[in-house]
């Protein structure tokens, strides 16, 4: 044979020994996973700035990219937006929750819309910002990571598209609708919701929030497997709507705190 064959050859090999290296190393997505769904506005999608700790590169920490495969989680989880989607509260529960419970594997399934009322949750409804169908969006993609495992809990952040004298007297009953139907269509019948109340900062701007955060933080009296954590104190990025990156992780770990709170009890 021919230098220049053996040469062919040899680069060949290399590249197959290469793939094969890169196949093998590559972390594999566990056959378990600890299922937490992101649901809600820009919020819960985040809007906070990407910095050096939103690639943990951690391989007990999955999420379910737009493409509905599972990756490592990075931030931004979501993609809703994505010349604007940014650091949300989803990371740092599951950090959290890693850190109470340092066995477990976690898959994140990002669904929030941002700018999306409660309206926008309806079945065939479609959010006119994004062009997201947000409700049936969320059963194919949920559908699909239940094939790797059991949802856990639902984290649940919205309500600044409903501030509005007319859509906040009406807010509570349609989230007990909404609430109900996702019980019913994703087979969680006593799954832990998990609502957080909005910024301050966005009820300074706009008082008809109040009413959202008081229904938020009074609906788990009167429904079960229903719990709230509050915002009180987090800060936003500069626009009196969003938190800003810090802010956004510290309420990821308000929630977490708080299903942990949920199982030991």
């Amino acid at each position: 044979m021919n230098q220049r064959f053996l040469k062919k050859l040899s680069g060949g090999c290399l590249g197959v020994l290469l793939a094969f290296y890169l196949t093998a190393s590559a972390p594999t997505v566990p056959r378990k996973l600890d299922l937490i769904l992101l649901i809600g506005q820009s919020n819960m999608a985040g809007r906070g700035k990407v910095d050096a700790a939103s690639t943990p590169n951690n391989d007990q920490i999955w999420v379910m990219n737009a493409q509905n495969e599972w990756v490592m989680a990075h931030d931004p989880l979501h993609f809703d937006k994505p010349g604007i989607a940014g650091v949300g509260p989803g990371l740092a529960f599951a950090q959290k929750w890693l850190e109470i419970n340092p066995k477990k594997n976690i898959g994140l399934i990002p669904c929030a819309v941002g700018g999306s009322g409660i309206d926008d949750w309806q079945v065939g409804a479609k959010h006119a910002q994004t062009g997201i169908f947000p409700y049936d969006a969320m059963l194919k993609r949920v559908k699909e990571a239940q094939k790797q495992g059991k949802i856990k809990a639902i984290l649940w952040h919205q309500g600044e598209s409903d501030s509005s004298p007319a859509k906040n007297k009406v807010y509570e009953a349609k989230l007990t609708e909404f609430f109900g139907r996702l019980r019913k269509d994703l087979h969680a019948p006593k799954t832990p919701i998990i609502m957080g109340t909005l910024g301050d900062f966005f009820v300074d701007k706009n008082p008809n929030a109040a009413q959202i955060n008081e229904i938020i933080t009074n609906y788990p009296k009167n429904h079960r497997q229903v719990y709230a954590v509050s915002s009180a104190g987090l800060i936003h990025k500069g626009d009196t709507t969003h938190f800003d990156t810090q802010s956004a992780r510290d309420l990821g770990i308000r929630y977490a705190e708080k299903l942990w709170e949920i199982q030991k009890n």
